[in-house]
């Protein structure tokens, strides 16, 4: 933890959260939905996409490119599938409804399908496999983002991070939940890096020259101006498997935006051409599957319990102490910060404060006494 950050109870920072979404004039219950998304990624350990998002939103709402209010709407429907539409609405609120649309249709057909098109950032993706793991299911979902990837053989952003997300029940503490981006790291621990003063490991980014940048706080400059992107899993080129990410990224940016009538590509950069903010039109997918429809659920959790165990009990590399099943660290770092509660950087307090003055929120209500934080003026990070 840097020496700069300070430790912040879940709770405490659920409800400060939830009343900014609130102040900014998202109905209580959607609140509820945004605050709990955001949480449950510090919860998890993902820093880069909890409380230290918050001002992203609040940002977005306040200059008009997103509404607080989501007024979701069925486009099309079919007893397994649907297309929704948020009507640029919390892409939280769009994400938990749909996703429980597709499990509600599982249940009767088998398998759920669901899309959203005209939506915004909906947080951690895997939030919503979450969601269908805890109610016997396996969830698979993704959603475009604005242009942060180069193809493979390119040095331009085209694509964004592009989550390819699933979670799947069994019968140890926890699901088994892959969630990661189509990139090899996400914009967010890239500012982390930078706010910590370290430089990204070479292979990440690469430079409109084609060399491998290391420089976070450079990066994250070059990568609004499109003098450099991140690069898919794999890395650059093709040695690597480069291509392989690539085209996984391409892949849930046709199942996000082509099946949602989204934006897609460069047209999610939200800017016009002439530079002024203007809606996201993201896209997402949700999929769920009926494990009941296939297999008796006991005895295919602890199918999923043996194999898991198999791997995890693999002869270990030197040096290394512990081989690891996807959503393991995630549950043992929710039950530490559970019960210590998490680091917030000083950026991170230094955008709480700038909202709380703003919206007139006492932050000695939520325990948190910010004065030696120096805030001047509003800075607009690129969101």
């Amino acid at each position: 933890m840097s020496e700069d950050s300070t430790i912040v109870q879940l709770d405490t920072m659920r409800r400060l959260m939830e009343d900014i979404f609130v102040k900014l004039g998202v109905p209580k219950e959607d609140a509820k939905i945004c605050a709990d998304v955001l949480i449950t990624s510090d919860r998890r350990g993902i820093d880069s996409h909890g409380c230290a998002r918050l001002y992203m939103y609040y940002i977005r709402i306040k200059r008009g490119q997103q509404l607080p209010k989501t007024n979701l709407t069925i486009e099309q429907e079919m007893p397994s599938t649907a297309r929704l539409s948020a009507n640029n609405g919390m892409g939280q609120v769009a994400a938990t409804k749909a996703m429980q649309m597709a499990i509600d249709k599982a249940k009767k057909t088998g398998i759920g399908m669901v899309t959203v098109g005209q939506s915004n950032h909906f947080g951690i993706a895997g939030y919503y496999a979450l969601m269908a793991a805890n109610q016997d299911m396996i969830g698979i979902c993704g959603t475009n983002a604005r242009p942060a990837i180069a193809p493979t053989w390119s040095v331009e952003p085209k694509l964004g991070t592009n989550p390819l997300t699933i979670g799947v029940p069994t019968d140890w503490e926890f699901p088994w939940i892959a969630d990661h981006a189509t990139s090899i790291v996400q914009r967010g621990k890239i500012e982390i890096y930078a706010r910590e003063g370290r430089d990204v490991v070479p292979g990440w980014v690469i430079d409109e020259n084609g060399n491998a940048a290391t420089d976070a706080n450079q990066i994250l400059q070059d990568l609004l101006d499109k003098k450099a992107a991140l690069t898919p899993l794999g890395g650059i080129g093709e040695d690597t498997g480069g291509h392989k990410g690539y085209n996984y990224a391409t892949l849930v940016e046709i199942l996000s935006a082509t099946l949602s009538k989204a934006n897609f590509l460069s047209a999610t950069i939200g800017l016009d051409k002439d530079g002024n903010s203007i809606p996201y039109n993201l896209g997402h997918f949700f999929i769920a599957i009926n494990i009941s429809a296939f297999i008796n659920l006991k005895e295919f959790k602890k199918t999923i319990g043996q194999l898991l165990r198999e791997l995890s009990s693999s002869k270990l590399a030197p040096d290394s102490d512990y081989v690891y099943v996807a959503g393991e660290k995630e549950h043992i770092a929710e039950r530490k910060r559970g019960r210590n509660g998490f680091p917030i950087s000083k950026e991170t307090q230094k955008q709480i404060k700038i909202m709380a003055n703003d919206l007139n929120l006492n932050l000695v209500k939520y325990n948190m006494d910010l004065k030696s934080i120096e805030i001047g003026d509003e800075v607009d990070t690129g969101w």
